[in-house]
């Protein structure tokens, strides 16, 4: 009797260290907020549901989710990159430049565009891995650079009139869905299996937990750190592009604010300033959140400048929640 009734007990105390064990996952977390705001904002705004919205709000989204790929990586591995933003105009006026000027076709177009992100990418990684710049003023700097750039390509008019092949690739659509949508579940899927499966992106998690043990255990840190942000540049090179396709000009000031919404969302899903922790699933969620608050904002008809305010404090909000974790778990 006193037996059972002792294995009874110790499983009524399994069951609520199970649930606080779920709970504590992030992304579980993420997803029940997710779910809780997309509940009010449908109570708040009949017209949340709507087929029109929700379009509009997953192909808005997926943008945002492609450049958040490659930041979950960045910050994983201890670093950051304030450049995505004017790396995604630069790679659409790349673009447009190549089509209308030289007259090639969309796909030289479109590689050209990709080629230029991945070199704003690659001279990141170097400025950081080889000369020792700290990220925020290396990837600050060829902000300002590749933004230059792209007022200096379109003599900062833009450029319009892109050709309809070109614009196909983000205006055209399969099951009521345009195509950015689907290229955004293959990044987001694939960046997710790699991150978790393969050796080599797993070594992001090492350095940025701790980089000296990690050169230390025969990890080529400046080697990861270096295609680190060459993949950043390139995602955010492969968005810029799809936006250009999609407004169907290459426009000066796409990209701006970018570079915060991608971070804030990452980091509202899991992925840590300090670098060491993070995961694409959760960054896609944190991307999901903050498209629904930026919905919400439009749809309950407030002044969109007030847009610039929510992203400013939901990164403050959830950089300090970070940090008081950290100092929690460490004085475990």
């Amino acid at each position: 009797m006193s037996i059972s009734a002792s294995k009874g007990a110790t499983t009524a105390e399994a069951r609520p260290s199970i649930f606080r064990r779920l709970l504590e996952q992030r992304e579980l977390s993420i997803f029940i907020v997710v779910l809780i705001v997309a509940a009010g904002l449908r109570i708040a705004s009949p017209n949340f549901l709507s087929q029109a919205n929700l379009t509009a709000l997953v192909l808005g989204l997926s943008f945002n989710a492609i450049a958040a790929v490659g930041m979950t990586v960045l910050l994983i591995s201890g670093g950051f990159d304030l450049s995505i933003g004017a790396s995604l105009a630069l790679a659409g006026a790349v673009a447009g430049m190549v089509m209308t000027k030289f007259g090639m076709p969309a796909p030289i177009g479109i590689l050209a565009g990709l080629l230029a992100g991945a070199a704003v990418g690659l001279a990141n990684g170097l400025i950081i891995a080889k000369v020792g710049v700290n990220p925020l003023i290396a990837t600050l700097g060829m902000q300002q650079v590749a933004r230059g750039i792209v007022f200096l390509l379109t003599s900062g008019l833009g450029i319009p009139n892109l050709p309809d092949e070109f614009n196909v690739i983000a205006q055209g659509k399969l099951f009521t869905l345009q195509y950015p949508v689907y290229i955004m579940l293959i990044v987001v899927i694939v960046g997710e299996i790699l991150l978790r499966r393969w050796r080599f992106f797993r070594q992001s998690y090492f350095i940025g937990g701790n980089e000296r043990s990690a050169r230390l255990s025969g990890i080529n840190v400046d080697r990861v750190k270096i295609i680190n942000y060459i993949l950043m540049g390139t995602l955010a090179a492969l968005s810029g592009v799809l936006l250009t396709a999609r407004m169907g000009t290459a426009s000066v000031s796409a990209g701006l604010g970018v570079d915060l919404q991608v971070i804030s969302a990452c980091v509202i899903g899991g992925a840590s300033l300090a670098g060491g922790e993070g995961s694409v699933l959760g960054s896609l969620l944190g991307v999901i959140l903050m498209a629904l608050i930026l919905n919400g904002l439009n749809l309950l008809g407030i002044n969109p400048y007030w847009q610039t305010i929510v992203i400013g404090g939901v990164l403050i909000l959830t950089v300090a929640v970070d940090a008081l974790n950290r100092r929690r778990s460490s004085s475990k």
